[in-house]
Order: structure tokens, then sequence, then C-alpha cells
């Protein structure tokens, strides 16, 4: 992942209701959640929330299907695991890590 990928994803995710929506996301799994479970799950307007979605899915945070009527919005487990790699490939200052990288990525997704 490149650094200009990278503030793109945390910008997004800086923003209170764009946490939650991704949040929200990452518990459903790869079943994912139309719009109108979000919005009714998170007490969101659906324009507002359409908004939001927008900015995740720019950011390559979600990924988004069309399901006979419906959009299915998922989280995009590959791009979040590439995240948290990038945030943490130089800790502990190059010394090995008590937790393996490989064990903190998503694995169910």
């Amino acid at each position: 992942m490149d650094e200009t990928s990278v503030v793109k994803a945390l910008a997004a995710l800086a923003q209170p209701v764009r946490l939650q929506v991704f949040r929200a996301l990452v518990v459903a799994g790869p079943r994912g959640m139309t719009p109108g479970t979000m919005a009714d799950g998170l007490g969101i307007s659906p324009s507002a929330l359409s908004f939001h979605l927008k900015e995740l899915t720019n950011a390559g945070l979600l990924t988004q299907e069309r399901a006979s009527r419906n959009q299915i919005y998922r989280a995009a487990f590959g791009q979040m695991n590439a995240l948290l790699a990038y945030l943490t490939d130089n800790c502990c200052q190059g010394a090995e890590c008590a937790v393996d990288p490989a064990a903190a990525a998503c694995t169910t997704c």
C-alpha cells in the first residue's frame, strides 16, 4: 500500500459516522449490508449515509455489489489488512514483535 492510499483511507475513517459505518460492515463480515439496514441500525438518514458510503468506497475501504434491487456494501478486508500492515510495518524498531502480523490479519474475511 502506498502512502497516498494510506492517507486517503485514514482521512475517510477520521469522521465518526464513517468510522461507525466501517466498523458495522466489519462486524457484518462477508455477507455485508444494504444501505437501508445500515441506516436503520446506525440511526443515520439515508442521504447522509449515501455520502459516507461514497467516501469510504472512494478510499477503497468498501466494495459494493448489486443484488437484485439492493446494493450490498462490504468492508474491503484486503485493503483494511494492507492498511494495518502499513501502519505496523516498522513497529518495535525493527525487532520481532510479540504479535505475528499474519495472526493479526483478519483470516475469516
